[in-house]
């Protein structure tokens, strides 16, 4: 059998179900149960030290 239509093959056939096989294994791990607070504190990383408003720029027109 030739090289090239070996690989073909392969790839056509065991090589994609592998890959949809990763694929729902990605899906599955990421919508666990267990993920959504891992998640959640994830999305509010930029608010975690957000104790105070932001002192306004210099010469920003909204200082006024």
């Amino acid at each position: 059998m030739e090289t090239y239509t070996f690989l073909r093959q392969l790839a056509d056939s065991w090589a994609l179900l592998m890959m949809f096989a990763f694929f729902m294994g990605i899906v599955v791990w990421a919508f666990r149960p267990g993920s959504n607070k891992v998640h959640k504190d994830t999305a509010n990383i930029p608010f975690r030290h957000d104790d105070r408003p932001m002192a306004p720029a210099a010469g920003d027109p909204a200082e006024h």
